[in-house]
């Protein structure tokens, strides 16, 4: 039997996951570590993490499997998108990576838009330059830190140093590849006028590869170190919400995901391009050669609801660890005593700022109704439904792009939690989906290798071969009506509030 592997750089923890052909998990390992917040808005994370947490779960994995190296027939890396790892030409990282969430880069991406010009921004990659992507953190840097910017000799995306740690071979693929305002998405290849209005360059890019194809091998200091096979093949993998979107099954039209992670992505499957006419959600290369997908993001997700345990639930951590059980469950559970609308609590999601629907780093969190009757689990109600109402946000814009669905798929950490798949159903009118594995994106990854090494002919073969349909909780209609009147003030507590985060964010400079 040959046996696939696929691991996941994410933004808390790296997960390592091994899975046979017929698409079974083996075995599988997590390893965590810090997320630094050096000042407000900012976020970093050092990239040796990253490996040394590949290298733990590769080996916890193999020896938890009992699988021979040489038995595993390929690899697939996701990750966290659009960080920024700088490198000087001894491969050696400069400074901590700037990650997805970090929203220093206002200034650098209304540069952007100038410099290249917003039009052919637009035309090229199929999106605004936003403050995440990779592109303005380049510029950051240069504006911010020139001696380190004067060492740099590549960039990577964080999947891809692990690549180059695994197989010596700067390379990424065009889904991660999208996110960096740098590739021609349209083409699937790096744009010249990206780069050459930047002055990136083009050296400081990595090839690009299609998701499924091999990019490079393991090398044999990878193999020393991780207890891999020297030679296995590592194809190019995806991005962490095109990478879970295929370990979904969201490769064919007609099927959406909903994903509760760190961040809350609504993700649909494009046989051509399409853009919402506002520039509202982000179009991308897929996963899936010659495709395309569209997905809405909101950056605070189950980030808000973790934000919730670490603050406010200290109480309910130390019961859990006494019960030997996650305390989720127990936040859960106080959740479920309070009726729809939390009597009154409305919360505004917005801890790292927003993209979707509101490109805006300065919007920040707010618990708007707050009087003395609410109790500690009103606000837990609160924020699950409060990003709930962010994820309708993304569900309406995706219907307005006349892009049609006829299921949804839950997937991430939050949509283990019945209640919260309960609230996400209500607040959007659409049944939700579990499926028969629920692994995200190192499961994706596993499968796009097996494609790679033949296992499938092709990654909707592969996605219907392994992935079925599990069970569906059903909006109920009263509730659905009464979250539709909260939807509407959520929605205009942000239009009246947008001027006040600008004024915040003046007072915190």
């Amino acid at each position: 039997m040959a046996y696939l592997l696929g691991l996941d750089i994410g933004t808390t923890g790296t997960k390592t996951l091994l899975i046979d052909d017929a698409g079974k998990v083996i075995a599988q390992a997590l390893a965590e570590y810090d997320l630094l917040i050096p000042r407000p808005n900012w976020a970093e994370q050092n990239p040796d993490d990253w490996w040394t947490a590949t290298v733990a779960t590769i080996r916890q994995v193999l020896a938890a499997s009992g699988v021979s190296p040489s038995a595993i027939v390929g690899i697939g890396l996701s990750g966290q998108m659009h960080g920024s790892v700088f490198l000087d030409e001894a491969d050696r990282v400069i400074r901590p990576a700037i990650l997805w969430c970090d929203q220093r880069t206002a200034d650098q991406c209304r540069w952007i838009h100038d410099a290249v010009g917003y039009e052919k921004v637009v035309a090229e990659t199929l999106n605004p330059v936003l403050t995440g992507f990779q592109a303005p953190k380049i510029v950051w840097l240069r504006d911010n830190e020139p001696d380190a910017y004067a060492r740099v000799r590549k960039v990577l995306l964080p999947k891809d140093y692990v690549r180059l740690r695994l197989t010596g071979e700067y390379a990424t693929e065009v889904s991660d590849a999208s996110g960096t305002a740098l590739l021609n998405v349209p083409e699937r290849r790096w744009s010249k006028v990206m780069l050459d209005g930047i002055g990136i360059p083009e050296s400081w890019v990595p090839e690009v590869y299609e998701s499924a194809v091999p990019s490079g091998k393991i090398s044999a200091a990878a193999a020393a170190e991780t207890g891999l096979a020297e030679g296995t093949p590592v194809v190019g993998g995806g991005g962490d919400q095109a990478a879970g979107a295929v370990g979904n099954g969201i490769v064919e039209t007609g099927v959406v995901s909903s994903t509760l992670g760190t961040s809350g992505v609504v993700f649909a499957h494009l046989d051509v391009p399409v853009m919402d006419e506002k520039l509202r959600t982000m179009t991308y290369c897929h996963a899936v050669p010659g495709k395309w997908h569209t997905m809405g993001v909101m950056l605070s997700a189950g980030g808000a609801v973790r934000w919730l345990r670490d603050t406010l639930c200290s109480e309910e951590k130390a019961a859990a660890a006494q019960m030997g059980v996650d305390p989720y469950m127990l936040i859960d559970g106080e959740a479920n005593r309070v009726p729809p609308g939390a009597h009154g609590l409305v919360f505004l999601p917005y801890l790292t700022g927003e993209r979707t629907p509101y490109p805006n780093p300065d919007a920040k969190g707010v618990f708007f109704g707050l009087s003395l009757m609410h109790e500690k689990r009103d606000m837990i109600r609160a924020v699950l439904e409060g990003v709930a109402f962010g994820m309708r946000d993304s569900f309406e814009i995706i219907k307005a792009m006349g892009v049609d669905f006829t299921q949804v798929r839950s997937s991430g950490g939050g949509g283990k939690s019945a209640i919260w798949r309960q609230i996400m159903a209500d607040v959007t009118g659409e049944a939700h989906w579990t499926i028969n594995v629920d692994e995200g994106p190192a499961f994706g990854v596993a499968l796009l290798a097996g494609v790679g090494a033949g296992a499938w002919a092709t990654v909707p073969e592969a996605c219907r071969a392994t992935i079925k349909p599990a069970e569906s909780l059903e909006p109920d209609p009263d509730k659905r009506a009464l979250y539709d009147k909260y939807y509407g003030l959520y929605q205009d507590l942000y239009q009246r509030l947008e001027g006040a985060y600008t004024d915040l964010a003046a007072l915190i400079d």
